[in-house]
């Protein structure tokens, strides 16, 4: 494919944030070397920053490793989220901060499911996850338009908290699978 290059200082600029994205993004190189010609982004927008990505997001979806973590992105998003947006973490955190982000999505006008996944590796692989959903009715009903996209299941489980109390249970080897 031929391109046409008005400011070819831009050329020399995009070449280095190529060579940047291939030290430090090694997950998104790993995608393109898989993936190629299929090209499974195309139409994807790549953002600056959590706050750019929601803007205009009718679903966010965020897995981070803490509650201090899910706090800390979560006070970016609900700043620049609409009302309405559908938030979905599924991190599995402590029960207290997946209801103080649950209270300060609900202040803003969002909704909220913490979803924490269960179905280890093998769920993962087979894309067949399950999610345990503690939330409003409403954003219960909102996460179920994103079922067989992002796994198999939403167990609702409650308010916001007794998601994250489900899974930890779950990963205990305490509760039920499904």
């Amino acid at each position: 494919m031929d391109f046409k290059v008005a400011d070819l200082s831009l050329a020399d600029f995009g070449r280095k944030e190529i060579t940047l994205a291939e030290h430090e993004m090694p997950g998104l190189m790993a995608m393109r070397e898989r993936y190629g010609d299929a090209k499974p982004l195309s139409g994807a927008k790549i953002a600056g920053s959590a706050r750019d990505a929601v803007e205009t997001a009718e679903i966010v979806v965020t897995m981070l490793p803490a509650g201090k973590h899910v706090i800390a992105v979560w006070s970016e998003i609900a700043a620049a989220a609409q009302p309405g947006t559908l938030l979905i973490d599924c991190s599995t955190i402590d029960v207290e901060s997946a209801r103080a982000v649950a209270a300060a999505a609900d202040a803003k006008g969002l909704l909220m499911l913490d979803a924490p996944v269960s179905g280890g590796v093998g769920g993962a692989t087979a894309g067949t996850p399950t999610f345990m959903g503690g939330g409003s009715e409403r954003a219960l009903v909102a996460g179920a338009s994103t079922r067989g996209r992002m796994g198999n299941a939403i167990v609702p489980a409650g308010c916001a908290g007794p998601g994250s109390a489900a899974a930890g249970e779950r990963a205990r080897g305490r509760g039920s699978s499904a």
